[in-house]
Protein backbone atom coordinates (compact mmCIF):
# COMPACT_ATOMS: atom_id res chain seq x y z
CA UNK A 1 0.00 0.00 0.00
CA UNK A 2 1.29 3.42 -0.78
CA UNK A 3 2.47 5.11 2.29
CA UNK A 4 2.31 8.95 3.22
CA UNK A 5 5.19 11.82 2.22
CA UNK A 6 7.50 12.18 5.11
CA UNK A 7 6.62 15.64 6.98
CA UNK A 8 9.93 17.00 7.77
CA UNK A 9 11.91 19.05 5.50
CA UNK A 10 15.75 18.47 5.00
CA UNK A 11 18.22 21.44 5.82
CA UNK A 12 18.81 21.47 2.00
CA UNK A 13 14.79 21.71 1.47
CA UNK A 14 14.82 24.71 4.24
CA UNK A 15 17.65 26.28 2.32
CA UNK A 16 16.06 25.90 -1.07
CA UNK A 17 12.29 26.85 0.23
CA UNK A 18 10.96 30.15 -0.91
CA UNK A 19 11.14 32.08 2.00
CA UNK A 20 10.04 35.77 2.90
CA UNK A 21 11.71 37.90 5.68
CA UNK A 22 10.14 41.15 7.05
CA UNK A 23 12.70 41.98 9.70
CA UNK A 24 16.08 42.15 8.98
CA UNK A 25 18.71 45.24 9.81
CA UNK A 26 20.96 46.27 7.04
CA UNK A 27 23.89 47.28 9.41
CA UNK A 28 23.10 44.14 11.09
CA UNK A 29 23.79 41.74 8.54
CA UNK A 30 27.25 42.57 6.87
CA UNK A 31 29.75 39.82 6.02
CA UNK A 32 32.78 40.21 8.58
CA UNK A 33 35.43 40.20 5.84
CA UNK A 34 33.56 43.44 4.17
CA UNK A 35 33.71 45.22 7.53
CA UNK A 36 37.68 44.26 7.29
CA UNK A 37 37.78 46.30 4.30
CA UNK A 38 36.49 48.78 3.88
CA UNK A 39 37.81 49.67 7.91
CA UNK A 40 40.98 49.07 6.01
CA UNK A 41 40.31 51.42 3.22
CA UNK A 42 38.20 54.31 4.95
CA UNK A 43 41.06 54.19 7.80
CA UNK A 44 39.10 53.18 10.42
CA UNK A 45 40.77 51.59 13.38
CA UNK A 46 38.67 50.60 16.51
CA UNK A 47 37.41 47.31 15.09
CA UNK A 48 38.05 44.42 18.02
CA UNK A 49 39.49 42.20 15.25
CA UNK A 50 40.40 42.51 12.06
CA UNK A 51 40.96 38.86 10.97
CA UNK A 52 37.14 38.20 9.22
CA UNK A 53 36.58 34.78 11.09
CA UNK A 54 37.71 36.26 14.44
CA UNK A 55 35.24 39.58 13.81
CA UNK A 56 32.68 37.24 13.23
CA UNK A 57 33.00 35.25 16.35
CA UNK A 58 33.74 38.75 18.64
CA UNK A 59 30.02 39.71 16.76
CA UNK A 60 28.31 37.04 17.83
CA UNK A 61 29.87 36.58 21.42
CA UNK A 62 29.28 40.75 21.84
CA UNK A 63 25.61 40.22 20.88
CA UNK A 64 24.83 36.81 23.41
CA UNK A 65 24.52 38.77 26.35
CA UNK A 66 20.72 38.44 27.27
CA UNK A 67 20.61 42.39 27.26
CA UNK A 68 19.31 44.11 24.49
CA UNK A 69 21.39 47.65 25.39
CA UNK A 70 24.59 45.70 24.77
CA UNK A 71 23.21 43.64 21.88
CA UNK A 72 23.06 47.08 20.41
CA UNK A 73 26.70 48.50 21.28
CA UNK A 74 27.53 46.40 18.21
CA UNK A 75 25.98 48.02 16.18
CA UNK A 76 28.92 50.96 16.29
CA UNK A 77 31.34 49.29 13.71
CA UNK A 78 29.00 48.06 11.32
CA UNK A 79 27.55 51.70 11.04
CA UNK A 80 31.40 52.76 11.50
CA UNK A 81 32.28 51.47 7.63
CA UNK A 82 28.64 52.40 5.88
CA UNK A 83 29.14 56.17 6.13
CA UNK A 84 30.44 55.99 2.02
CA UNK A 85 28.22 56.12 -0.97
CA UNK A 86 30.60 53.04 -1.77
CA UNK A 87 30.12 51.36 1.33
CA UNK A 88 26.41 51.60 1.41
CA UNK A 89 26.36 50.34 -2.32
CA UNK A 90 28.32 47.32 -1.32
CA UNK A 91 26.97 46.28 1.75
CA UNK A 92 23.62 46.52 -0.32
CA UNK A 93 24.29 44.23 -2.83
CA UNK A 94 25.89 42.03 -0.71
CA UNK A 95 22.84 42.02 1.43
CA UNK A 96 20.30 41.32 -1.16
CA UNK A 97 23.30 38.25 -2.65
CA UNK A 98 23.18 36.53 0.56
CA UNK A 99 19.53 36.71 1.44
CA UNK A 100 19.28 35.26 -2.60
CA UNK A 101 21.38 32.36 -1.99
CA UNK A 102 19.37 31.35 1.45
CA UNK A 103 16.52 30.84 -0.55
CA UNK A 104 14.70 34.54 0.50
CA UNK A 105 12.61 35.31 -2.88
CA UNK A 106 10.97 38.82 -1.12
CA UNK A 107 12.92 41.02 2.01
CA UNK A 108 12.00 44.28 3.33
CA UNK A 109 15.46 45.39 4.75
CA UNK A 110 15.58 48.67 7.03
CA UNK A 111 18.23 50.69 8.09
CA UNK A 112 18.58 54.19 10.10
CA UNK A 113 19.80 56.75 7.30
CA UNK A 114 20.56 59.57 9.94
CA UNK A 115 23.36 56.68 11.07
CA UNK A 116 25.41 56.97 8.20
CA UNK A 117 26.03 60.76 7.64
CA UNK A 118 29.13 60.68 8.75
CA UNK A 119 31.12 61.12 5.66
CA UNK A 120 29.08 63.74 4.05
CA UNK A 121 26.16 61.93 2.24
CA UNK A 122 23.05 63.70 2.84
CA UNK A 123 19.89 61.76 4.09
CA UNK A 124 18.42 61.64 0.09
CA UNK A 125 22.38 60.55 -0.49
CA UNK A 126 22.01 57.57 1.83
CA UNK A 127 18.81 56.59 -0.01
CA UNK A 128 19.83 56.60 -3.05
CA UNK A 129 23.39 54.21 -2.42
CA UNK A 130 21.25 51.66 -0.78
CA UNK A 131 18.78 51.63 -3.21
CA UNK A 132 21.24 51.40 -5.88
CA UNK A 133 22.94 48.43 -4.03
CA UNK A 134 20.02 45.97 -4.08
CA UNK A 135 18.74 46.90 -6.94
CA UNK A 136 22.81 45.50 -7.89
CA UNK A 137 22.52 42.89 -5.62
CA UNK A 138 19.14 42.19 -6.85
CA UNK A 139 20.69 41.67 -10.83
CA UNK A 140 23.68 39.62 -9.31
CA UNK A 141 21.19 37.21 -7.63
CA UNK A 142 19.89 36.60 -11.36
CA UNK A 143 22.92 35.83 -12.88
CA UNK A 144 23.93 33.10 -9.94
CA UNK A 145 20.31 31.65 -10.38
CA UNK A 146 18.70 33.05 -7.49
CA UNK A 147 15.87 35.64 -7.41
CA UNK A 148 14.84 38.08 -4.51
CA UNK A 149 13.29 41.37 -4.69
CA UNK A 150 14.78 43.82 -2.26
CA UNK A 151 12.42 46.61 -0.86
CA UNK A 152 13.68 49.24 2.19
CA UNK A 153 12.17 50.19 5.09
CA UNK A 154 13.77 53.40 6.83
CA UNK A 155 14.46 53.80 10.10
CA UNK A 156 13.99 56.68 12.94
CA UNK A 157 15.94 56.04 15.75
CA UNK A 158 13.34 56.31 19.29
CA UNK A 159 16.08 58.14 21.21
CA UNK A 160 16.46 61.09 18.55
CA UNK A 161 14.63 63.76 17.09
CA UNK A 162 14.08 63.11 13.45
CA UNK A 163 11.37 61.07 13.03
CA UNK A 164 9.23 63.17 11.10
CA UNK A 165 12.60 64.08 8.76
CA UNK A 166 13.20 59.94 8.68
CA UNK A 167 8.68 59.59 7.87
CA UNK A 168 8.85 62.37 4.67
CA UNK A 169 11.94 60.54 3.29
CA UNK A 170 10.40 57.16 3.27
CA UNK A 171 7.30 59.34 1.69
CA UNK A 172 9.97 60.78 -0.77
CA UNK A 173 11.43 57.66 -1.88
CA UNK A 174 8.57 55.43 -1.91
CA UNK A 175 8.33 54.51 -5.64
CA UNK A 176 12.05 54.30 -5.92
CA UNK A 177 12.41 51.50 -3.84
CA UNK A 178 11.52 52.62 0.12
CA UNK A 179 8.63 50.07 1.06
CA UNK A 180 7.68 51.82 4.35
CA UNK A 181 8.67 53.44 7.88
CA UNK A 182 9.96 51.54 11.63
CA UNK A 183 11.32 53.13 14.28
CA UNK A 184 13.73 51.02 16.43
CA UNK A 185 16.54 51.50 19.58
CA UNK A 186 15.80 50.81 23.03
CA UNK A 187 12.16 50.49 23.96
CA UNK A 188 12.45 51.35 27.74
CA UNK A 189 12.03 55.21 28.60
CA UNK A 190 11.36 55.87 24.58
CA UNK A 191 7.98 54.84 24.23
CA UNK A 192 6.82 54.99 19.83
CA UNK A 193 4.57 57.67 21.16
CA UNK A 194 6.94 60.36 21.22
CA UNK A 195 6.76 60.30 17.61
CA UNK A 196 3.00 60.37 17.06
CA UNK A 197 3.81 63.56 14.48
CA UNK A 198 5.68 60.75 12.26
CA UNK A 199 2.89 58.04 12.39
CA UNK A 200 0.30 60.40 11.60
CA UNK A 201 2.06 62.23 8.93
CA UNK A 202 2.16 58.35 7.03
CA UNK A 203 -1.25 57.47 7.80
CA UNK A 204 -2.01 61.01 5.69
CA UNK A 205 0.15 60.08 3.25
CA UNK A 206 -1.39 56.25 2.73
CA UNK A 207 2.06 54.94 3.58
CA UNK A 208 3.26 52.05 5.78
CA UNK A 209 5.14 51.49 8.96
CA UNK A 210 6.10 48.74 11.57
CA UNK A 211 7.14 49.90 15.08
CA UNK A 212 9.89 47.74 17.05
CA UNK A 213 7.34 46.85 20.47
CA UNK A 214 6.74 44.29 22.63
CA UNK A 215 10.43 42.85 22.36
CA UNK A 216 12.49 44.31 25.45
CA UNK A 217 9.54 45.85 26.78
CA UNK A 218 5.93 44.36 27.52
CA UNK A 219 2.32 44.58 26.76
CA UNK A 220 1.88 48.53 26.98
CA UNK A 221 4.70 49.43 24.30
CA UNK A 222 2.33 46.71 22.05
CA UNK A 223 -0.64 48.54 22.99
CA UNK A 224 0.90 51.99 22.65
CA UNK A 225 2.14 50.51 18.72
CA UNK A 226 -1.04 49.93 17.82
CA UNK A 227 -3.81 51.82 19.27
CA UNK A 228 -1.88 55.43 19.60
CA UNK A 229 0.33 54.90 16.12
CA UNK A 230 -1.49 52.57 14.10
CA UNK A 231 1.45 50.57 13.36
CA UNK A 232 0.75 48.42 10.10
CA UNK A 233 3.09 45.53 11.52
CA UNK A 234 4.95 44.76 15.33
CA UNK A 235 8.47 44.47 15.00
CA UNK A 236 8.96 41.23 17.24
CA UNK A 237 6.25 41.46 19.20
CA UNK A 238 7.11 38.98 21.51
CA UNK A 239 5.71 39.44 24.62
CA UNK A 240 2.14 39.40 24.02
CA UNK A 241 2.28 36.31 25.16
CA UNK A 242 1.69 38.52 28.40
CA UNK A 243 -1.28 38.45 28.07
CA UNK A 244 -2.23 35.45 27.08
CA UNK A 245 -2.72 32.34 30.19
CA UNK A 246 -2.49 28.87 29.54
CA UNK A 247 -4.41 26.46 32.35
CA UNK A 248 -3.09 23.56 34.15
CA UNK A 249 -6.00 21.81 31.93
CA UNK A 250 -4.17 23.14 28.67
CA UNK A 251 -6.64 25.31 28.39
CA UNK A 252 -6.01 29.03 26.06
CA UNK A 253 -7.22 32.50 27.56
CA UNK A 254 -6.58 35.67 25.42
CA UNK A 255 -6.49 38.75 27.30
CA UNK A 256 -8.37 41.47 25.06
CA UNK A 257 -4.82 43.26 23.60
CA UNK A 258 -4.29 39.19 22.47
CA UNK A 259 -7.41 38.59 21.16
CA UNK A 260 -7.10 41.79 19.36
CA UNK A 261 -4.21 41.14 18.18
CA UNK A 262 -5.20 37.90 16.47
CA UNK A 263 -8.72 39.01 15.32
CA UNK A 264 -6.96 41.85 13.61
CA UNK A 265 -4.52 39.74 12.02
CA UNK A 266 -1.31 42.10 13.21
CA UNK A 267 1.66 41.07 11.40
CA UNK A 268 4.33 39.68 14.40
CA UNK A 269 7.93 39.72 13.09
CA UNK A 270 9.16 37.38 15.01
CA UNK A 271 12.95 36.99 15.28
CA UNK A 272 13.71 33.80 17.69
CA UNK A 273 17.72 33.83 17.44
CA UNK A 274 17.52 37.35 18.43
CA UNK A 275 15.18 37.14 21.16
CA UNK A 276 17.45 34.13 22.83
CA UNK A 277 20.33 36.76 22.38
CA UNK A 278 18.42 39.42 24.26
CA UNK A 279 16.52 37.86 26.69
CA UNK A 280 12.94 37.92 25.28
CA UNK A 281 12.99 34.44 25.56
CA UNK A 282 14.76 31.16 27.07
CA UNK A 283 15.60 29.01 24.62
CA UNK A 284 14.23 27.76 20.84
CA UNK A 285 11.85 25.12 22.08
CA UNK A 286 10.11 27.16 25.34
CA UNK A 287 10.13 30.61 22.78
CA UNK A 288 6.14 31.97 22.22
CA UNK A 289 6.33 31.54 18.35
CA UNK A 290 5.16 27.68 19.15
CA UNK A 291 2.26 29.19 21.20
CA UNK A 292 1.04 31.48 18.56
CA UNK A 293 1.37 29.86 15.48
CA UNK A 294 -0.65 26.87 17.17
CA UNK A 295 -3.63 29.67 17.99
CA UNK A 296 -3.03 30.73 14.06
CA UNK A 297 -1.37 34.17 14.99
CA UNK A 298 0.01 36.01 12.13
CA UNK A 299 2.97 35.19 12.83
CA UNK A 300 6.36 35.68 10.46
CA UNK A 301 9.86 34.35 10.91
CA UNK A 302 12.83 36.65 10.37
CA UNK A 303 16.66 37.09 10.90
CA UNK A 304 16.67 40.50 12.67
CA UNK A 305 20.60 40.82 12.59
CA UNK A 306 22.23 38.17 10.82
CA UNK A 307 25.75 39.20 11.31
CA UNK A 308 25.18 39.33 15.49
CA UNK A 309 22.80 36.35 15.79
CA UNK A 310 25.51 34.17 13.17
CA UNK A 311 21.90 33.50 11.64
CA UNK A 312 20.15 32.84 8.31
CA UNK A 313 16.34 32.65 7.60
CA UNK A 314 17.39 28.99 6.64
CA UNK A 315 19.18 28.45 10.13
CA UNK A 316 16.19 30.04 12.18
CA UNK A 317 13.63 27.70 10.43
CA UNK A 318 16.48 24.57 10.88
CA UNK A 319 15.89 25.93 14.92
CA UNK A 320 12.03 25.68 14.96
CA UNK A 321 12.01 22.48 12.64
CA UNK A 322 13.89 20.94 15.46
CA UNK A 323 12.19 22.74 18.38
CA UNK A 324 9.04 21.89 17.29
CA UNK A 325 8.71 19.18 14.25
CA UNK A 326 7.58 22.16 11.87
CA UNK A 327 6.89 20.23 8.11
CA UNK A 328 7.03 22.34 4.86
CA UNK A 329 3.04 22.80 5.41
CA UNK A 330 3.98 24.92 9.03
CA UNK A 331 6.99 26.24 6.47
CA UNK A 332 4.89 27.92 3.94
CA UNK A 333 2.31 28.71 6.15
CA UNK A 334 4.92 31.53 7.91
CA UNK A 335 6.19 32.26 4.61
CA UNK A 336 2.72 33.19 3.03
CA UNK A 337 1.60 35.19 6.32
CA UNK A 338 5.15 36.91 5.85
CA UNK A 339 4.08 37.82 2.12
CA UNK A 340 0.50 38.81 2.76
CA UNK A 341 1.63 41.42 5.47
CA UNK A 342 4.44 42.95 3.14
CA UNK A 343 4.76 46.47 2.33
CA UNK A 344 3.79 46.23 -1.24
CA UNK A 345 0.69 46.33 -3.34
CA UNK A 346 -1.91 43.49 -3.21
CA UNK A 347 -1.69 42.29 -6.73
CA UNK A 348 2.14 41.77 -6.42
CA UNK A 349 1.95 39.92 -2.79
CA UNK A 350 -0.83 37.99 -4.71
CA UNK A 351 1.14 36.76 -7.08
CA UNK A 352 4.12 36.11 -5.18
CA UNK A 353 2.07 33.78 -3.39
CA UNK A 354 0.26 32.15 -6.24
CA UNK A 355 3.47 32.09 -8.69
CA UNK A 356 6.68 31.88 -6.62
CA UNK A 357 6.01 30.77 -2.87
CA UNK A 358 3.15 27.62 -3.28
CA UNK A 359 4.27 26.60 -6.44
CA UNK A 360 7.98 26.46 -4.94
CA UNK A 361 6.85 24.33 -1.61
CA UNK A 362 4.48 22.23 -3.90
CA UNK A 363 7.79 20.98 -5.86
CA UNK A 364 9.73 20.30 -2.64
CA UNK A 365 6.66 18.43 -0.97
CA UNK A 366 6.38 16.67 -4.09
CA UNK A 367 10.72 15.73 -4.07
CA UNK A 368 10.05 12.18 -1.70
CA UNK A 369 7.74 10.72 -4.99
CA UNK A 370 11.06 11.12 -7.36
CA UNK A 371 13.15 9.18 -4.43
CA UNK A 372 14.66 5.68 -4.69
CA UNK A 373 12.10 3.81 -2.47
CA UNK A 374 10.15 7.01 -2.13
CA UNK A 375 6.81 4.89 -1.63
CA UNK A 376 7.91 2.91 0.86
CA UNK A 377 9.16 5.64 3.64
CA UNK A 378 6.75 5.46 6.89
CA UNK A 379 4.42 7.80 7.90
CA UNK A 380 5.54 10.55 9.46
CA UNK A 381 3.05 13.23 11.31
CA UNK A 382 2.16 16.56 9.48
CA UNK A 383 0.75 19.46 11.10
CA UNK A 384 -2.36 21.67 10.31
CA UNK A 385 -1.68 24.10 7.81
CA UNK A 386 -4.57 26.25 7.52
CA UNK A 387 -3.66 29.88 6.64
CA UNK A 388 -3.69 33.22 8.97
Amino acid sequence: MQKPKPGTPSRDQIRRAPKVLLHDHLDGGLRPGTIVDIARSTGYEDLPETDPDKLGTWFRQAADSGSLERYLETFTHTCAVMQTRDALVRVAAECAEDLAADGVVYAEVRYAPEQHLEGGLTLDEVVEAVNTGFRLGERRAREDGNRIRVGALLTAMRHAARSQEIAELANRHRDSGVAGFDIAGAEAGYPPTRHLDAFDYLKRENNHFTIHAGEAFGLPSIWQALQWCGADRLGHGVRIIDDIEAGPDGEVSLGRLAAYVRDKRVPLEMCPTSNLQTGAATSYAEHPIGLLRRLYFRVTVNTDNRLMSGTSMSREFEHLVEAFGYTLDDMQWFTVNAMKSAFIPFDERLAMINEVIKPGYAELKAEWLFEPGGLERPLASGSASREG
